[in-house]
């Protein structure tokens, strides 16, 4: 009997012959997305407000860093200035002691 069973279904298969396969009912992808998101845990807010504080600490940062080099390369300049002028200068008054 489950020979007969087996060969039935085998038999229908064969029948049905290739067609398209079946898409996706209109709007599903969509119902499945929003199931997804509403069965996620949602916060009380205070996760966003670290995300927010860790955000803007690292643009703190960022932009002090920036700052702090741009400032150590002009007092670099500046001091090399300052050594060439105190050298001339320098060099100006032991010229004028020797005579």
């Amino acid at each position: 009997m489950k020979s007969d069973n087996i060969d039935r279904v085998l038999r229908s298969a064969a029948q049905r012959g290739e067609e398209n396969p079946a898409a996706m009912p209109f709007g599903f992808d969509t119902r499945v997305v929003a199931l997804w998101r509403a069965a996620l845990p949602t916060s009380n807010g205070l996760m966003q407000l670290l995300r927010r504080v860790a955000v803007l600490s690292a643009a703190v940062i960022v932009v002090s860093t920036i700052a702090a080099v741009r400032e150590a390369n002009q007092s670099r300049e500046i001091r090399g200035s300052l050594t060439n002028e105190f050298a001339i200068t320098d060099s100006a008054i032991q010229d004028e002691f020797l005579k």
